[in-house]
């Protein structure tokens, strides 16, 4: 569902469009977009959630033995 954004009286484009932006943003829209442009293997999905974990852990253990 495409976000919906109601101009106030008076706001200019500019105002308008940066709000825009930014529900869209919030909402995740492009994110999802972006995801589902390709089909993805179940199996290739796993693999870059586990992927994405093991990046995670690693960069708070360098956050750990930095402090």
């Amino acid at each position: 569902m495409a976000p919906i954004i109601t101009a106030n009286e008076g706001e200019g484009f500019d105002s308008l469009l940066k709000r825009f932006n930014r529900k869209v943003q919030q909402d995740g829209v492009l994110s999802e977009a972006r995801r589902r442009e390709h089909y993805q293997k179940p199996v290739t999905r796993r693999a870059r959630k586990a992927m994405a974990r093991r990046r995670q852990a690693s960069k708070a253990a360098r956050a750990d033995r930095k402090q």
